[in-house]
């Protein structure tokens, strides 16, 4: 039976099987109105009524077969939004199915939608729309039932101004009367709530392969994954790139992955995100955690893959490289939150807890950490590779937690390896690895070839402290350097006690921080200006918090900025003069951050 904390439905009672979705776009009143046809399953007995989850929806009618329901809309939960529930007419015997037709428009709050004028796009003609349902925003944009533990399968039919896309496969678009298009979707694979996404604007595509539109990546990416895992699953893969205010690095919608357009950084550097998002076609896509508790099956095991790809299509040591990146930033999450936060263990209590707040590298990190530790220690790649593929063909189309996962693992071992593999398993301290908190239990070992020259110069950085004016640095220093091992070093840098001002300001002289297009090493450069109080570079950082919308740059900016000598008055004058630009994931989470939400 499907557990979720952070759901209203009767899950227990009834299933959803398919959404089909009426809906039309209205960027003056910027709102989605229409209509949700769902398909329903009872898997009780004796069901008289539908619950389902809703966030800001205004309700206008409910029906089933034709016939009107009666409906009642429950006080707004704060984090869980407001039960709807339906009045069914009879009572459904387990197994019968219905379906239920809800008319209703969304509203201003509407927290999965943002809404840009055209002001706020790059063409600065047209307006633009799009949707980001993780975690628990599908409700705001659809009733239904908002949990993880749903896989359905969903079609719509969207009539807007502007072009449409969709997480799903287009079927073919219909012009109208009135200068709009009905734009039709399909998607055949089931799959979670969360993963609806709609975005409507000026868009243009580029085909480059036979399943690929946009960049040329995905497709070696997608042929590795298969080879390591199973045939890719979903028709097609593209690539939206979307406006700055996209709060995430990447949104792996099925068919149609949204990217930050911090990606674009001239360099071709930034392909991790790609390849972390097509893994997810296996991993989180395919198979789904069961609730927000297990998210880490989501993203350890696809940060897991990523790197797999990655390994396999850059060489091992770039595999690595990633890993001790990745390190940094779990580091960095157990410091926010503090060691002994249950939100620092890999399988927390989200009872009564908004599941963004929980949103950290915690998950994606310490998860990746765990099945590394554990290829290792049941004797490597080709012991676990073919597990990691087995675990796909098992449960590919479910909704699976912790047990599940590791019930498998047990089994598999036993079945294919013998009793030696299952005593290894039995040496593992599980209670350590999913319930404690802070770090994991056990410290892995990367390899470090492409971190040694980083580094190095960090030291030298570190050891000239005390010289007034430094006379061993040139830009030759770096001119090697992969942006990946610029980071490195950045974040070498940020590990020691601040160095002097003098000292930052010739790092930016002969290395060039404050003007890099890329924004992973923008970043690390101002997180360590922040750092030590630089306050000549508090104007930077503001000026790019504010155009970069992507959570991980944006917020950590403006939290550092706050917390810097004589930064806090800037942090929140910034975030409320551009509080419209950012989405309302990310301007609910900073405003917290900054001690400004209602």
């Amino acid at each position: 039976m499907a557990y979720d904390p952070n759901s209203q439905s009767n899950l227990d009672e009834v299933k959803t099987s398919h959404i089909h979705l009426n809906l039309a776009v209205d960027f003056v009143a910027k709102t989605l109105a229409g209509s949700a046809e769902l398909d329903i399953e009872a898997i009780a007995s004796n069901v008289s009524k539908l619950i389902l989850d809703t966030s800001f929806i205004a309700i206008h009618s409910v029906s089933l077969d034709g016939t009107p329901l009666k409906y009642t809309l429950a006080d707004r939960h704060e984090k869980y939004g407001s039960a709807l529930t339906i009045e069914l007419g009879r009572s459904l015997a387990k197994g019968d199915k219905a379906k239920v037709v809800i008319a209703y428009a969304t509203t201003e709050e509407c927290t999965a939608c943002q809404w840009l004028d055209p002001s706020q796009t790059v063409g600065k003609k047209h307006p633009y729309l799009f949707t980001q349902c993780q975690a628990i925003h599908a409700r705001s944009m659809v009733p239904c039932q908002d949990s993880p533990s749903i896989k359905l399968t969903y079609s719509a039919n969207i009539n807007a101004p502007l072009r449409a896309v969709m997480s799903a496969v287009p079927t073919g678009e219909e012009k109208q009367a009135n200068g709009t298009t009905t734009y039709k979707f399909h998607q055949k694979t089931r799959m979670p709530s969360y993963l609806i996404a709609l975005a409507v604007g000026n868009l243009e595509g580029r085909e480059i392969g036979p399943r690929s539109t946009v960049w040329t990546e995905p497709e070696s990416f997608i042929r590795t994954g298969e080879e390591l895992l199973t045939p890719y699953d979903w028709g097609r893969y593209d690539l939206l790139v979307l406006p700055a205010s996209f709060p995430y690095g990447g949104m792996e919608n099925p068919c149609l992955t949204f990217v930050t357009p911090s990606l674009l950084a001239g360099d071709r550097s930034l392909v991790d995100v790609v390849a972390h998002e097509i893994a997810h076609s296996w991993m989180g896509n395919l198979v789904t955690t069961e609730n927000w508790e297990h998210f880490w099956l989501n993203e350890g095991f696809t940060v897991f893959v990523e790197r797999k790809i990655l390994g396999r299509m850059q060489g091992k040591e770039h595999a690595e490289f990633s890993a001790i990146i990745g390190h940094k930033a779990m580091v960095e999450s157990v410091e926010i939150y503090g060691k002994d936060h249950p939100f620092t263990a890999l399988r927390p209590c989200l009872r009564g807890e908004d599941p963004d707040d929980a949103f950290s590298s915690i998950p994606y990190e310490k998860g990746f950490n765990l099945l590394y530790y554990l290829e290792k220690h049941l004797g490597g790649a080709e012991v676990f590779e073919p597990y990691v593929r087995a675990h796909v063909q098992e449960f590919a189309g479910r909704s699976i937690n912790t047990d599940d996962w590791k019930a498998f693992l047990y089994s598999f071992m036993e079945k294919n390896f013998g009793q030696e593999k299952v005593d290894l398993l039995n040496k593992v301290d599980w209670e350590a690895w999913l319930a404690g908190t802070g770090m994991p239990p056990v410290e892995n070992k990367f390899d470090d070839t492409l971190a040694r020259e980083c580094n190095c110069l960090c030291k030298k950085w570190d050891h000239s402290r005390t010289v007034e004016k430094p006379t061993e640095f040139s830009p030759k220093d770096i001119e090697d350097f992969s942006s990946t091992q610029k980071v490195v070093f950045l974040e070498r840098v940020s590990e020691l006690d601040s160095l002097p001002h003098s000292h930052l300001e010739l790092m930016d002289q002969v290395y060039g921080l404050t003007q890099v297009r890329n924004a992973e090493i923008k970043f690390r450069w101002h997180m360590i200006c922040l750092k030590a109080n630089y306050e000549k570079m508090y104007p930077e950082v503001a000026e790019f918090a504010s155009t970069m919308g992507r959570m991980k740059f944006c917020r950590s900016l403006l939290r550092a900025l706050y917390l810097a000598k004589n930064g806090a008055e800037l942090a929140r004058d910034t975030f409320k003069k551009h509080r419209s630009f950012y989405h309302p994931i990310a301007a609910t989470m900073i405003a917290k951050d900054l001690g400004l939400a209602k």
